[in-house]
């Protein structure tokens, strides 16, 4: 398994966010209390958005990001709005630069924790069903990568909720139709540089942990003496797959089965029905 952090509010150095909190992704690289594995140590992404560049920037490694020292010193000089930050535990593809995430697209990022049970029975059906003009942009071997795609092609980029319920319908369909008793296990989160959408969903009902943090507002209230809430505006919230601090009050469970959107004004949380694509659209039977 692997763990992952988005962030979305004031500008900040990715030292911050990164490295600075009592537990955080570094030391979780590391350290990790509630993932399937203590060390994710199979190398590391990092994506961010600036006001000057279209697309967002990505570096990803298979260095352990607990040893990168590039990261490091990239890290106190990269100053951002919103931030991807994953560390991946392989449990199946190669350790290699191309599976890790977060992977990117246009103005999209996407990550992932969690796994396509037994790929190598489904893959086939399910690459057969990513879009033709998206199937030449993919370059790893990775689950999450063909998820992508799939959600690519069943139009992320204008309905990011409806996308992923029938992405994850798909995988489910195609995994029974193989007899894989429970097909995905997941929580994703991504983003379009102006909205963060996090999903924490898995066919056993049993997802991996998420979660989000409490309103700014209300964290002021509760911990004065947090240093980092002079630095960030009422909007600022973090998606973590695992709380970087043990402050009370501070983090919130994403419930089962269900997406949530960090956006301007009002953020929402809802059911996740997974529903697969028409026949049209889906693999072949």
């Amino acid at each position: 398994m692997c763990r992952w952090l988005a962030y979305s509010g004031s500008p900040l150095t990715l030292e911050t966010i990164l490295y600075k909190p009592k537990h955080s992704l570094i030391d979780q690289s590391l350290h990790s209390e509630l993932g399937a594995e203590t060390t994710n140590g199979d190398g590391f992404g990092i994506g961010w958005y600036t006001d000057f560049s279209r697309t967002p920037g990505v570096y990803r490694s298979i260095e352990p990001a607990w040893n990168d020292r590039n990261l490091r010193d990239l890290s106190a000089h990269i100053i951002s709005p919103v931030v991807f930050a994953h560390i991946r535990a392989a449990i199946g593809s190669p350790v290699q630069e191309t599976n890790c995430h977060p992977f990117r697209h246009g103005r999209w990022l996407f990550m992932h924790n969690g796994f396509i049970a037994e790929f190598a029975k489904v893959k086939r059906d399910l690459v057969l069903a990513i879009d033709p003009s998206l199937f030449p942009l993919m370059e790893g071997s990775a689950d999450t990568e063909v998820m992508f795609h799939l959600a690519l092609t069943f139009g992320l980029e204008e309905n990011p909720p409806a996308a992923m319920e029938a992405t994850v319908g798909l995988i489910e369909e195609v995994g029974r139709k193989h007899g894989v008793e429970h097909p995905i296990q997941m929580t994703v989160a991504t983003t379009n540089g102006e909205s963060i959408w996090a999903f924490r969903y898995s066919s056993e009902r049993n997802s991996r942990s998420l979660f989000f943090t409490t309103a700014v507002q209300t964290v002021r209230e509760l911990h004065p003496e947090l240093e980092i809430l002079a630095l960030v505006d009422d909007e600022a919230r973090l998606v973590v797959s695992e709380p970087l601090g043990d402050l009370p009050g501070v983090w919130n469970e994403v419930p089962e089965s269900t997406w949530g959107v960090i956006q301007p004004g009002d953020d929402e949380i809802h059911a996740f029905k997974p529903k697969a694509p028409s026949k049209q659209t889906a693999v072949p039977a």
